[in-house]
């Protein structure tokens, strides 16, 4: 039985004592007592604690005992190797860097960009600010140096910590030369770089400002001196993490310590059913919030070990990459995103490869980070035998707004669903005037203020842009962007963001319902709905699909396969009116699908390259794709192509 209606009302019933209660399971300086909700309905979580997110994450789980405990698991599978870190010797890195960072004078409050690959140095530098007090913010490695700039200039850090190099399939991507460009283009100046050289490229360091890692490392040891955590307060911040696709002003969601601490731990738990001792890895990036929430903080906060995966999951060597960390390291959860299961999909349809492993140590899978289609969630749950969770949230939330909770207890899986609210999330669906919705009937997903701990509660140096972004379309609401609806039994369906809602002839359609019905033909391994122009219905859908391997139909049999798939499950107003064969999908490091640039490139609007972007080059594909359909002109014709 699952206790997850009980806990849900005892949330509803009374938050702040909710809270207060979950607070208990971390260590504080000075124990909270209070928690203050100001009348705009923003909160100020345990406003009156002190702590150190560094010492609940490291110092307390060596202290308990665990010290020879694994902590850290590095695999590389670009490089073929695996390391594994224990509490005490993290512990002993995390000072030894913090004592680098406080030798260049950085403090509490100070900022420090970490712009790293996936390797466990950029974890250590998270928690080495974090034990100083200083606020960090992670850019992704290799990230455009336009980007950098950007990031440099509103978070004004004192220090950046960097590498010489990336590694990714087949290329080895320069990282020096990026971070050179970026601050010779910033207004504002950091006062050191550090950089750790790997050995696949060397870099040149600049005398004036640049610093050996292993150099300063050396010197630290030398020193011997290991800074104690620092005490900050609750509503402190922890992180700065911009989100993504930023133009002008930047969005730097901002996040506070102690909220985040309690709000993570009580997911750990209760979300995802993981705790001391278990294995967890979440398949992601730390430049992403999940890598955030899910890589560094949260397992450690819970004192699991955390897997840092260096490689794709197709294509480092193969396909069975994700079944072999799995096997070789004990993982009971897997975290990862629908289109990395459609990844190995389309080279292992039959799901021959996890025969392969033992993977008895998996518990559960649970994706994220965009719409899990049904198909992808069946064929997972079939090849290997595991419940295949879907949960919901966003940078902005720090962890899940909805899910299916392990530790709760499971509760039924509905197909397409994100499954249900958590604990902290009263959430619900308004109408373009901002009432209520009825059940069942697509809306505009907000959530009712107070947002939970670990939720932002504004952005670096821009509230007004919070206030704009997020407050003001649905006074007394945070505006999550996305569309969806709400069924009977309480269930979120998340169906796209609200910009990607097309209106043809009248009627509202949620390209997320298109794609789930054009991913029932299993010759399509994945596919992208946009709307484009049309003169006589105002917006018609735009199917770009790719074909799963070992296809035996032609793309014309697979998109009439798709037509017929949409015209039976939603109705034929939602007949797509072009369907093209692509060989790939435009998508960000983490695997989001690109589809607003898709939608733009597709009416003839302006774009500029999205700096997320993993592949530039795709875009070329697609806009040749669509240059060869003749859009938007030839919109408004009946038939499909």
């Amino acid at each position: 039985m699952s206790n997850y209606r009980t806990t849900y009302d005892e949330w509803m019933a009374d938050p702040l004592s909710f809270w207060a209660a979950a607070a208990t399971a971390v260590d504080w300086i000075a124990t909270p007592t209070e928690s203050v909700v100001d009348p705009q309905g923003l909160a100020s979580w345990f406003a009156d604690g002190t702590c150190n997110v560094c010492w609940n994450a490291v110092d307390r789980h060596v202290v308990a005992g665990r010290g020879d405990e694994a902590a850290l698991i590095y695999d590389s599978a670009i490089l073929g190797i695996s390391k594994t870190l224990t509490f005490s010797q993290l512990l002993d890195a995390v000072e030894l860097f913090s004592s680098v960072l406080r030798s260049h004078g950085v403090a509490k409050g100070d900022r420090v960009i970490i712009y790293m690959p996936m390797i466990p140095e950029a974890v250590i530098a998270m928690l080495a600010c974090a034990r100083l007090g200083a606020v960090h913010s992670v850019v992704f490695g290799g990230f455009a140096a336009h980007e950098l700039t950007v990031r440099i200039d509103d978070a004004e850090p004192k220090v950046v910590v960097s590498a010489s190099c990336g590694l990714e399939p087949n290329r080895i991507i320069a990282y020096k030369p990026l971070l050179d460009e970026a601050i010779a283009n910033s207004r504002h100046k950091p006062e050191a770089v550090i950089v750790l050289q790997r050995p696949q490229l060397f870099c040149e360091l600049r005398p004036e400002r640049d610093y050996d890692w292993n150099a300063e490392w050396s010197a630290a040891i030398t020193r011997g001196d290991r800074p104690e955590c620092v005490e900050v307060r609750s509503t402190d911040p922890l992180y700065i993490l911009y989100t993504s696709g930023t133009t002008g002003k930047p969005k730097g969601v901002v996040r506070q310590q102690g909220g985040y601490m309690v709000a993570l731990v009580w997911s750990m738990k209760n979300v995802f059913g993981i705790g001391a001792g278990d294995v967890y890895w979440a398949a992601s990036d730390l430049g992403w919030v999940v890598g955030h929430s899910y890589i560094t903080y949260g397992p450690l906060l819970a004192g699991c070990a955390t897997v840092i995966f260096e490689g794709k999951p197709v294509g480092t060597p193969d396909a069975s990459t994700f079944w072999r960390v799995i096997s070789q390291h004990k993982v009971n959860l897997l975290f990862t995103a629908p289109t990395a299961l459609r990844a190995i999909r389309k080279e292992d349809a039959g799901g021959v490869l996890p025969q392969k492993f033992d993977l008895s140590s998996l518990r559960a899978i649970y994706i994220g980070g965009e719409r899990g289609d049904p198909s992808v969630i069946k064929w997972a749950e079939s090849a290997l035998d595991v419940p295949v969770l879907d949960n919901w949230w966003q940078t902005e939330t720090g962890w899940p707004m909805t899910a299916n909770p392990t530790g709760l207890g499971t509760i039924e899986v509905k197909y397409g669903s994100a499954a249900v609210p958590m604990p902290g999330y009263d959430i619900q669906i308004l109408d373009a005037e901002g009432e209520p919705a009825p059940i069942g009937e697509t809306g505009s997903i907000a959530v009712k203020l107070p947002l939970p701990p670990g939720a932002l509660q504004t952005l670096w140096n821009n509230h007004g842009g919070f206030e704009e972004s997020y407050l003001t379309e649905f006074p007394g609401y945070y505006k999550t962007g996305d569309a969806g609806y709400i069924d009977q039994d309480g269930y979120v369906f998340i169906m796209s963001r609200t910009d990607d809602i097309i209106n043809v002839a009248g009627h509202r359609l949620s390209t997320g319902s298109i794609e789930e019905a054009i991913s029932t033909v299993d010759q399509i391994a994945e596919c992208a709905v946009v709307g484009v122009a049309d003169g006589i219905k105002g917006e018609v859908p735009l199917v770009l699909f790719v074909v799963s391997d070992g296809a035996s139909a032609k793309s014309a049999e697979i998109s009439a396969m798709a037509t017929s798939a949409v015209r039976s499950r939603i109705g034929s107003i939602a007949t797509p009116k072009i369907i093209l064969s692509i060989s790939r999908l435009p998508k960000t490091r983490s695997g989001k699908i690109l589809r607003s640039t898709i939608r733009k490139i597709a009416n003839g609007e302006p774009w500029t390259m999205p700096p997320t972007i993993e592949d530039p080059s795709v875009l070329d594909e697609v806009s040749a794709a669509l240059a060869g359909v003749g859009l938007p002109e030839k919109l408004g014709t009946e038939g499909e192509i």
